[in-house]
């Protein structure tokens, strides 16, 4: 309701500044005033007109509210103050169409970020190397893409949800050294264990932490780390049939593991396949051509093929990149002159021909947006419960597949010490000529998942003094010092069921396991997002458990209140939606404004869920669930909805909690949180 009223107020004001001044405005600024009795919407456009036509901002606001007809839905436009415009709603037909339903589903409308894209968007997020247990961090990468590909699918766009897998990489390699050569098992052993062990990713956690040791006791045994590597890469031997087997079954746990927290997957496109299907090969060949890469002949990337960083003012000109196996420093007449190797390019293949991680990904990326020219083959790898099948690559997969890849827009959701890698990539891409393609990457950076020292002695880790007296405590896969996602779930779902089982001894076991597990995951999820993406998180279970605050179990108690409402009424809330109320007598009375504010926050999901989308920042949705609540709370204690002896009253009451009860079902469903029927 509130951004169709906003939309709408928006595009009036900008048709008229056209007709009447013959001015043009990219983006009209629509703010709320701070108390509602002044209006919903406050526009500070005289102030911005005001140098443009040479007039006071006040004289302008008059002049615009004088001559400004009426948008469709509004009661009245004000001046206040200095030169704001204030818009107040006709609030009867507001709540009317609230109560109809106008909500979520924007992507018509929008006009910023990505609901511009025509096409498919790619959300790629998780992304664990499968060499051990998905950690506390993991989890907040795969809560916040999952969220936000919920958010997108609210918006009405089309989205396909990749996790990309480094079955290649030095972490799978070393885990395949911990088998051969610390355990000495063959891959008979190696077989039966991973039959045998239901949390088979556990122990790699725990030889992953084994191996790192190895290596620091004597550097010679670093060389089996390399000869694993340089085997897995090539393929068709048996370390790489090793490395194939512990990287798909550790692979099917963290699927396992994010199915907990109802997060899944369409497609896996895999390292092993960008390597074998000669992705790189054709992206190289482009990246030559058009004078992205040169080869390097002196300095310390000698040998090397290296990418100008995007400061440099050589590539800005495409008639002045080299061609191949020329050097930046040799460029044709009319270029800046270099004295020299430039130290500061970025390597994409090294000296003994191999190519690193940023080269593989810029492969990636130009399959992802329909430019490679080559496809993966596909085949079936895991079905969750539901029967959603999620498909992985391969050299030859099977002939009929779903479509990947060919995106308008893609979202990566990685944490933000990949930036630098994360920006050669898009540069490399404008550099090729793909600019909008470019233009439509966004890389969702985050901050790290730490512990508070609490949590940390909670799950069982000695903590020193020094380390008690800090904020955080910094996890390390390497050290062993962490916290694996199924153990914190495990830990969660069990604080929990105490409370469950102390407050609903009446309910059976299975009954009791289910609504613990739901305030576990919304209390994890919750927390997850409510803190913006650049915050450093200390995750503690006493804080992200609570009943009372910003919490997950706050906001779904605020649900379950509602819903007892009408079970002790004994009448539904789409009964109470569906009743004839006279809602511009209800909100003018002495309380109409409280409860109006209420309903004007409740109109506000569709808004918060675009605003989330633009500034690709999940924890406005955490704000809205929890000032939702927070308010809903206000109202319950403040009016006795089932004695209310007027019935027309108590009726618009029943319409206020069940529209309520509907938004905020709602906004945590986009944050992946369901509500348990009791707290």
């Amino acid at each position: 309701m509130y951004l169709e009223r906003h939309k709408k107020l928006a595009s009036h004001v900008l048709a008229f500044l056209r007709e009447r001044y013959q001015i043009e405005l990219a983006n009209l600024v629509i703010e709320q005033p701070p108390k509602v009795e002044m209006g919903e919407f406050a526009l500070p456009l005289a102030f911005e007109l005001a140098k443009r036509l040479r007039k006071p901002s006040r004289k302008i606001a008059e002049e615009i509210v004088a001559a400004l007809p009426l948008p469709e839905g509004f009661e009245k436009l004000e001046v206040a103050g200095a030169g704001y415009i204030n818009a107040r709603l006709k609030r009867n037909l507001a709540a009317n169409a609230l109560v109809s339903g106008e909500t979520i589903g924007v992507s018509d409308h929008a006009d910023e970020g990505a609901a511009n894209v025509s096409g498919k968007i790619l959300v790629e997020h998780t992304s664990i190397n499968p060499n051990k247990a998905a950690h506390i961090g993991h989890l907040r990468n795969a809560i916040l893409g999952d969220t936000f590909v919920r958010l997108l699918r609210a918006a009405g766009h089309a989205v396909d949800v990749q996790n990309y897998i480094d079955n290649t990489g030095v972490q799978v390699a070393d885990v395949v050294v911990g088998f051969l050569h610390l355990e000495k098992r063959s891959k008979s052993d190696i077989v039966e264990l991973i039959t045998s062990t239901p949390r088979f990713d556990f122990y790699c956690w725990d030889l992953y932490a084994q191996v790192s040791r190895w290596y620091e006791e004597d550097k010679e045994n670093l060389k089996a780390r390399l000869e694993a590597l340089h085997a897995i890469e090539r393929g068709g031997n048996d370390i790489a049939w090793v490395a194939e087997l512990i990287a798909s079954a550790v692979l099917r746990r963290h699927l396992e593991t994010m199915d907990r927290l109802d997060i899944e997957y369409d497609f896996l496109p895999r390292e092993s396949e960008i390597l074998r299907l000669h992705f790189w090969d054709a992206a190289f060949q482009q990246l030559k051509e058009k004078g992205v890469l040169y080869f390097e002949s002196e300095g310390k990337n000698q040998g090397c093929w290296v990418m100008k960083r995007p400061t440099s003012s050589k590539l800005s000109d495409p008639t002045l990149l080299p061609k191949e196996g020329e050097r930046m420093g040799h460029l044709a007449s009319g270029a800046e002159e270099n004295s020299g190797p430039d130290e500061d390019a970025k390597v994409i293949v090294r000296s003994n021909g191999t190519v690193g991680y940023v080269g593989k990904d810029i492969a990636y990326h130009l399959w992802k947006f329909g430019l490679l020219g080559l496809d993966f083959g596909y085949r079936r790898f895991y079905r969750y419960p539901n029967n959603h099948e999620v498909w992985i690559s391969a050299e030859h997969g099977e002939p009929d597949h779903p479509h990947f890849g060919n995106v308008a827009a893609i979202y990566n959701v990685i944490d933000s010490r990949q930036s630098d890698p994360q920006n050669t990539v898009i540069e490399a891409l404008r550099l090729l000529g793909y600019t909008e393609q470019a233009a439509h990457y966004t890389h969702f950076s985050y901050e790290m998942v730490a512990l508070t020292p609490r949590c940390a002695m909670e799950l069982g880790y000695e903590v020193s003094e020094e380390d008690r007296a800090k904020a955080y405590i910094e996890v390390s896969g390497r050290k062993g010092f962490g916290v694996k996602a199924d153990a914190l779930l495990d830990a969660l779902i069990a604080a929990a069921k105490k409370e469950v089982d102390s407050r609903h001894p009446e309910l059976d076991d299975e009954e009791r396991a289910r609504i613990s597990g739901q305030i576990a995951i919304g209390a994890l999820r919750y927390f997850m997002l409510k803190f913006t993406k650049q915050s450093v998180i200390a995750f503690d279970f006493k804080e992200a458990l609570a009943f009372e605050g910003e919490t997950g179990p706050y906001a779904q108690y605020a649900v379950v209140r509602a819903t007892n409402i009408f079970r002790k009424a004994g009448v539904d809330p789409e009964w109470a939606l569906a009743n004839e109320v006279d809602y511009a007598r209800y909100f003018a009375d002495e309380s109409g404004t409280e409860i109006w504010e209420l309903w004007l926050l409740a109109g506000k999901t569709s808004f918060v869920v675009e605003q989330c989308i633009a500034t690709t920042e999940p924890a406005f949705a955490a704000k809205h669930a929890f000032q939702l609540a927070q308010q809903f709370n206000n109202f319950y204690h403040r009016h006795h909805i089932l004695t209310e002896a007027d019935e027309g009253r108590k009726k618009f009451l029943l319409a206020t909690a069940a529209v309520v009860r509907r938004e905020l079902s709602r906004i945590l469903g986009v944050m992946g949180i369901t509500v348990p029927p009791v707290m």
